[in-house]
């Protein structure tokens, strides 16, 4: 069974459970992507900052060669990082990024972090003396129009926004030409962001969640009692259902139409969260008791 679609503003659909790729190592990332493929994942997940984009290019070009997939057929999303918002250097980090993953247009291209840090090829810029990041002011409505050009010219079919909050989507949307497609944000049980969401449904804008199982290897934050994954209220419905707490928890964002980009090099969980999520659905009740999990607690922090 393939995973559905979300079509988005723009008419072209996004597969609506892909592979992250953040924190996987690239001495992996190639096989594992090659495996995702033959199960039948069509969307990836990827960006600069991740170090692996040349990696999971290999991967694809591989699986296009052998005639198991074609370009068309994929939905390939990378993203801008904080050193490259100056304007004039939108295109070439986007280029960047098509090189690696070796094709000729993204699906998807979102501005990662509203935040400029210290514009530049070193990617994390600190202070000599405090060891604390170096912003630099930018303005993230100007880096959008050079988005908006790559989407004039051809490099990108769609371009969206990552960890934008409430205030920032609603200045986007009042000064942009081509309003985001898509907004990428930290969400699970633990962080719901109902209003953020629903500002995003209200303007058509899809809305991807990262961390949707938590992030048990995060370097950040542990909100919450309990690992999202050994919550007993989720372990609970998982038993009701014959499934696991993974499974639930990814049932739980595509039911509400959200889409999903689980992480994993393993095989097995590639499989069970691709294909094991699709011939259930949760009842409300149970909707409810995930719902009331809601701690406003973020496992990922950009902290200066």
């Amino acid at each position: 069974m393939s995973t559905p679609n979300f079509l988005l503003s723009n008419g072209k659909n996004m597969p609506m459970v892909g592979l992250g790729t953040w924190r996987s190592p690239p001495e992996v990332i190639t096989q594992a992507v090659k495996d995702a493929i033959d199960i039948g994942y069509r969307h990836f997940d990827c960006a600069h900052i991740y170090g692996n984009e040349a990696q999971v290019g290999a991967a694809i070009r591989e699986k296009i060669d052998e005639g198991v997939v074609t370009r068309e057929q994929l939905f390939i999303t990378s993203k801008l990082w904080n050193t490259y918002h100056k304007p004039e250097m939108v295109r070439s980090a986007c280029e960047t990024s098509m090189r690696n993953l070796g094709v000729d247009y993204l699906d998807l291209y979102l501005i990662h972090w509203p935040m400029a840090y210290k514009s530049g090829d070193i990617l994390y810029p600190t202070c000599p003396d405090t060891g604390k990041a170096v912003f630099e002011d930018i303005d993230y409505v100007d880096t959008w129009r050079a988005m908006e050009d790559l989407v004039d010219e051809g490099l990108c079919q769609a371009i969206g926004v990552s960890n934008f909050n409430e205030q920032q989507i609603n200045r986007l949307l009042s000064m942009a030409k081509l309003k985001p497609v898509v907004l990428q944000i930290e969400c699970h049980p633990y962080l719901r962001q109902k209003s953020l969401i629903t500002l995003c449904y209200d303007n058509a804008i899809a809305v991807t969640a990262y961390s949707s199982l938590g992030s048990g290897h995060t370097p950040y934050e542990k909100p919450g009692a309990y690992p999202l994954l050994q919550h007993p209220t989720i372990l609970a419905i998982a038993d009701k259902y014959g499934r696991t707490a993974a499974q639930v928890l990814l049932r739980y964002q595509t039911q509400s139409g959200i889409i999903v980009i689980p992480r994993s090099v393993s095989k097995q969980h590639m499989y069970d969260n691709f294909k094991r999520i699709w011939d259930f659905g949760l009842a409300i009740d149970d909707i409810k008791a995930i719902d009331d999990l809601d701690c406003n607690g973020r496992f990922m922090t950009m902290k200066a």
